[in-house]
């Protein structure tokens, strides 16, 4: 619940600049229910999903910017193979579950790749 409050607070932030890019000025965004957009619906089952994403992203660091990408984009990977799990789970369209399959082996080689740079870098994997 304390990233949804610290994303919330983010976004009510940023408002004023994205109304004004995308010509919205003047809406009213404190009455959105930001934390209610994330809860999993049959239509749109992620949210939980990508929250737990981006917190990861956020918390993995490393001792300087190349090594945080590196740790970022594993927990970025990851989030694709657990969306992808998701769908899986949610749809028997054929073609979906083929193309959310791939991405979970593609994800996998990913962060195999990200693991052995790592490890070439002398820093323990994730």
């Amino acid at each position: 619940m304390k990233t949804i409050a610290i994303m919330t607070a983010a976004l009510f932030a940023a408002a004023p600049a994205l109304a004004q890019q995308t010509g919205h000025q003047g809406m009213d965004h404190q009455g959105m229910n930001h934390a209610g957009m994330m809860q999993p619906s049959a239509a749109n089952p992620y949210g939980p999903d990508m929250m737990k994403m981006h917190e990861r992203m956020m918390a993995a660091k490393g001792a300087d910017a190349g090594e945080t990408w590196i740790r970022q984009m594993i927990e970025h990977h990851r989030g694709a193979i657990t969306m992808s799990q998701t769908a899986l789970r949610s749809t028997r369209n054929a073609e979906i579950r083929r193309e959310a399959q791939k991405t979970i082996d593609s994800q996998n080689r990913e962060i195999a790749t990200l693991n052995a740079m790592l490890r070439k870098m002398g820093k323990n994997p994730q």
